[in-house]
């Protein structure tokens, strides 16, 4: 295991497999009729919507979880699955404690399920078309300050080890970029162009974007390649470009421990996680003047929506320092 592990690791592995096995007891109890589309609705998600296999978890435990809900609601087929049924699943999960943005993704589960449902002909309407979802409240994210983040750079050894030169790459990369962690640990050696200081990253349904990074973190990309990964380096390590100590390609877990590790070294930083130094990034370069559509597209959301709420954070920040500096704030 990588040391950069936390110890609190096989606590939470127990608790996935428990999942696992509860969605799998779900599962196996569904009729032969709703098992055999839950089959076949996992391999369109995978083959034909090309969803990320954490998407796919999660629409599966979803899905599995409404049949089983109109199982015992008495609906013996897929046309028996209605509105009704349909709230009343998103009422129990609301009454079992589920938060509004849980149960916005359930019911976007719901509807692409329905929806794939009656284009198979399985069922003759398409019942999610009418299921609102509920609208979640949108909390503003914590992000670090500038200072904070210059301080993240300079937080960990600097004792020219392997692990400390691939440290430092992760959190300048994460921060000078604002990839998603799944897309750090999935970068190749030919998805970076050193000439022109950009990455070819593949992002949610394998699309595909070049995002730019700077001078710091280019350095930190040089040190480790030159002096970093040849040490770790091993047969299993392909073209990866981020190697754990056994020389494989790293997970994701080991890179959150690593951001984690290091933003305990800055005073006052909150403790993020690499989703928020995506956040970090991306309201330090709307505060620094960049064009809202420009960090839509290095953050490669689909939809401008999603990038304004960095909007509302540079906002909000603003807010906090008028009323800290302001004599008549």
């Amino acid at each position: 295991m990588d040391p950069a592990a936390s110890p609190e690791l096989p606590r939470q592995r127990r608790s996935r497999h428990a999942e696992r096995l509860d969605l799998g007891a779900l599962r196996d109890g569904l009729d032969d009729r709703f098992a055999s589309a839950v089959n076949d609705f996992e391999r369109h998600l995978r083959l034909e919507r090309n969803r990320s296999e954490h998407t796919i978890r999660a629409y599966l435990a979803d899905v599995v979880s409404l049949l089983d809900h109109a199982q015992r609601k008495g609906a013996a087929d897929f046309d028996k699955l209605d509105l009704v049924v349909l709230r009343s699943w998103l009422a129990a999960q609301r009454t079992a404690g589920a938060a509004r943005t849980t149960l916005a993704r359930r019911a976007a589960a719901a509807r692409t399920f329905t929806s794939w449902v009656r284009s198979c002909g399985l069922a003759e309407a398409d019942a999610g078309q009418l299921l609102a979802s509920p609208r979640p409240h949108r909390r503003l994210p914590p992000v670090l300050a500038a200072e904070q983040a210059t301080a993240l750079m300079d937080a960990g050894p600097d004792d020219g080890s392997a692990v400390s030169l691939r440290d430092a790459l992760i959190v300048e990369l994460l921060y000078a970029t604002g990839i998603r962690v799944a897309e750090l640990v999935g970068l190749d050696l030919e998805h970076i162009d050193r000439a022109r200081r950009t990455l070819r990253v593949f992002g949610k349904g394998a699309k595909e974007r070049t995002v730019p990074y700077g001078l710091p973190a280019d350095r930190a990309l040089e040190r480790w390649l030159s002096s970093g990964r040849p040490t770790l380096l091993a047969t299993r390590s392909g073209k990866a470009v981020l190697l754990g100590v056994r020389g494989a390609r790293i997970d994701q877990r080991a890179v959150r421990e690593i951001v984690h590790r290091r933003l305990r070294g800055v005073p006052g930083a909150p403790d993020l996680g690499p989703h928020g130094l995506r956040h970090t990034a991306a309201t330090h370069l709307l505060e620094g003047g960049a064009d809202l559509r420009a960090v839509q597209e290095l953050l490669g959301h689909a939809s401008l929506a999603t990038t304004q709420l960095y909007t509302h954070v540079s906002v909000e920040r603003l807010r906090q320092t008028y009323a800290r500096a302001h004599p008549r704030a």
